[in-house]
């Protein structure tokens, strides 16, 4: 069984309840949920002339493959009716997988742990509520560190 994170975002509907929808969805495709940060309000990152996002993260168990996981999430975005307009635009459901175990990988299809999300408070800020002291495959540094130097960095 392999521990992975999962971000989870949405800005168009009913925010909450489209969080709430995509974990009920996950569970119901094997993905079981260990731990749910809190929902946080956040500003559009990238594309700001959008709603803010209702974002969040989940610490869950999988059986399979980081792509097998992957593709799943997807399915369930797609299920949810989402549509993809423009790069980091508005959606009903975001789901990223941002780390899988402690598995480094680049591919076409799947990037882990996620490119970016030490630039992304959104991301961070959940996954440290939830899981402070994993540590980064690539930076070696835990969350909680990665989420207290992203402060640092905003304040200047």
């Amino acid at each position: 069984m392999s521990i992975a994170y999962v971000a989870l975002g949405s800005n168009l509907g009913n925010r909450e309840e489209n969080l709430r929808t995509a974990l009920a969805l996950m569970e119901k495709a094997s993905i079981r949920i260990r731990r749910v940060s809190s929902f946080y309000r956040t500003e559009p990152y990238g594309v700001t002339d959008q709603p803010e996002f209702l974002n969040a993260a989940a610490e869950v168990e999988w059986q399979d493959t980081p792509e097998a996981l992957l593709k799943t999430l997807l399915g369930i975005e797609n299920a949810m009716g989402r549509k993809r307009k423009r790069h980091w635009g508005e959606r009903n459901i975001d789901l990223d997988l941002l780390l899988f175990d402690q598995e480094v990988r680049q591919t076409d299809f799947l990037h882990l742990p996620h490119p970016d999300m030490q630039n992304r408070s959104f991301v961070l800020e959940p996954l440290a509520e939830i899981a402070p002291d994993v540590l980064h495959p690539v930076f070696h540094k835990t969350l909680q560190a990665l989420w207290e130097a992203l402060q640092a960095r905003n304040k200047i």
